[in-house]
């Protein structure tokens, strides 16, 4: 019997570390997106205790310079919340990209190991033909030197 010879070997190896390098990229791009959400998180709850300063400061004496700078590090605060609000936005559609580009290798790479699994089997179904035909062959020839020796 012949050994089992898949010729897209090569392609096979491709695929499979197309298919490992774009899981790879996914897994970082959900990191790179988990630590945005983690990051507006923060900048949100940073939002929402400056606002409770700046309105819970409106009681008793009114001091301009400093009702002033925390109106200013409320407005920085607000415009990083923005920022980081884009950034979210980037690493959700990265991460979408990457998953894409992931299920499309493992569904390549899941066409290559179909193939191969039906050559394997083509090639069982002839090594069993093949051993079938070995097997009459030698049944033929004892028939025969039976009918011979007697």
């Amino acid at each position: 019997m012949k050994r089992f010879r898949f010729p897209l070997r090569p392609v096979a190896v491709i695929r499979a570390h197309k298919e490992l390098r774009a899981r790879e990229a996914f897994a970082a791009s959900v990191h790179a997106y988990v630590q945005a959400e983690e990051l507006l998180a923060a900048t949100r709850a940073r939002v929402a205790g400056l606002a409770q300063a700046l309105f819970d400061g409106r009681g008793g004496t009114f001091l301009a310079a400093e009702a002033a700078a925390m109106f200013r590090s409320y407005r920085a605060e607000c415009d990083e919340e923005l920022k980081v609000e884009r950034q979210v936005i980037e690493a959700r559609d990265a991460m979408q990209q990457r998953r894409a580009e992931y299920l499309d290798a493992s569904r390549q790479l899941k066409v290559v190991h179909k193939l191969e699994e039906k050559a394997r089997s083509l090639h069982r179904a002839a090594a069993l033909v093949e051993d079938q035909a070995a097997m009459d062959e030698f049944a033929g020839y004892r028939a025969a030197r039976r009918v011979l020796l007697t």
